[in-house]
């Protein structure tokens, strides 16, 4: 057994603890903004009443809900039409719930998340599946201003349908892609229900098929997603990218609570969010996915993941670009190719008390990036149990590139399969100031590794 000690330790425990209570934080209204020497707060809001145009409000025992389901419902139906209709009328009416009724909804295009609804199902009762895909190439060129498309084959098109149209770029050589809904028809035309805003040419060996998320919020705020099965039905659906799409997919939205939700076998990731702030995910699972278990994408703002049981995917939890302030604790991550992986400006995050068992390639990754500006500094991985990780030349904690001022404290590195050439701790040559402190590591051939430069 190899342990590491530092008198830095108990600093950096009660870091830990104080970090540990993160939350989601509601913004503040102009009355409660703090006070300065020359402004004197204003009174608080202990009686709210319902006005015209005021998000400050009462806390309402009871909302609108709106049930649907197969039969014995509010509105009656098994396809995203009928989820969508109860999405929609509850958003009208201000917010609410829509609780969806035991049975399997087959999906042909995404249900869009609205803010101040809540989207609630019967645990593993209420199933949303994905229908299988269908994929066709242009048999048209369509410019960046058109709204409209000619398949090569529209057999397995419908109206209605979501698609997602993919390009290779003229300029670049990159994959273009855009995501629409087919709304009218003419023999091999479409009509979508806005316009392309990229070009989309034969050249470019472009295709259409019917990939979606399943769950999809754009600019949404305040919306919870609770007690749901997401089947992506993967072996029947074409990959699509997780920046795009995923069991559940989020862009631009801030306040989303998911909680309790299955999210299994999507060809792409399970729950991905990009730019999104304050999103909580817990108690969740999510596996069996072509992409990632948990996408924090690019630029997100405190995410809290905790709780969650993430498996059989390609990475566990992946922290995309710029992910800060995040807490992801509690969390089961086990047998995919990586279980967690924190790169490109991700700072600031902590992450404890989270069992990373048998990845087959890394058990936590800190990427290499392009350069210090760029790297993940200040992130701190403490009290998580890293066990079996990689081949034979496995790496438990892997920190490379010109990370800094990171913690790895109170962690218990473990290898049950014989010591081979296996590594608890790699350090990067370009790395610096990486506290290590009263870890335990044991079963490798090499504890702690510290590369020099060339």
């Amino acid at each position: 057994m190899y342990r590491l000690h530092s008198t830095r330790r108990t600093f950096l425990r009660a870091m830990c603890g104080a970090a540990g209570g993160l939350a989601l934080v509601r913004c503040r209204s102009s009355a409660e903004q703090p006070a300065t020497p020359d402004a004197p707060p204003r009174p608080a809001v202990t009686q709210p009443r319902a006005t015209s145009g005021d998000s400050v409000e009462p806390a309402w025992s009871e909302r609108l809900t709106i049930t649907v389901g197969p039969a014995d419902a509010d509105i009656v139906g098994t396809s995203q039409r009928a989820l969508q209709a109860a999405v929609d009328y509850v958003a009208r009416l201000g917010g609410g719930t829509v609780r969806i009724l035991p049975g399997t909804y087959t999906l042909r295009n995404a249900v869009r998340l609205a803010s101040g609804v809540r989207l609630v199902g019967c645990g593993e009762e209420t199933i949303l599946c994905k229908a299988p895909s269908t994929t066709t190439r242009l048999a048209a060129d369509s410019d960046w201003y058109d709204q409209e498309i000619t398949l090569e084959n529209p057999e397995g098109f419908e109206l209605g349908d979501g698609i997602a149209l993919q390009t290779r770029n003229p300029h670049h050589g990159g994959t273009d892609i855009v995501k629409r809904t087919l709304v009218a028809r003419d023999g091999r035309r479409y009509k979508l229900d806005r316009p392309l805003r990229q070009n989309f040419w034969l050249a470019g060996d472009t295709t259409a098929s019917t990939l979606f998320a399943l769950l999809d919020g754009d600019g949404v705020c305040d919306v919870a997603i609770e007690n749901l099965l997401l089947d992506g039905n993967r072996q029947h659906n074409a990959l699509l990218d997780g920046n795009y799409a995923g069991c559940i997919f989020l862009q631009d939205c801030n306040r989303v609570s998911i909680r309790r939700v299955i999210a299994r076998n999507y060809h792409g990731d399970g729950i991905s969010w990009q730019i999104c702030h304050d999103v909580l995910v817990e108690q969740c699972q999510s596996f069996g996915h072509a992409g990632l278990g948990l996408h924090p994408g690019s630029g997100s703002q405190r995410p809290v993941m905790r709780n969650n049981h993430l498996h059989h995917n390609d990475i566990g939890l992946f922290f995309c670009w710029g992910v800060k302030y995040g807490l992801a604790s509690g969390n089961r991550i086990e047998a995919n190719r990586v279980g967690i992986s924190i790169g490109h400006r991700d700072t600031d995050n902590l992450i404890c008390d989270n069992d990373v068992l048998s990845s087959s390639e890394t058990g936590v990754l800190f990427r290499p990036e392009r350069g210090r500006d760029f790297a993940p500094h200040r992130n701190r991985l403490e009290r998580n149990r890293i066990v079996d990780s990689g081949g034979e030349s496995g790496i438990a904690v892997d920190v490379q590139g010109e990370a800094e001022d990171v913690g790895i404290v109170a962690n218990v590195l473990r290898e049950t399969r014989g010591p081979h050439s296996r590594v608890g701790i790699r350090l990067g040559a370009a790395t610096q100031r990486i506290l290590l402190a009263d870890n335990t590591i044991e079963g490798f051939h090499t504890p702690v590794l510290r590369e020099t430069a060339a």
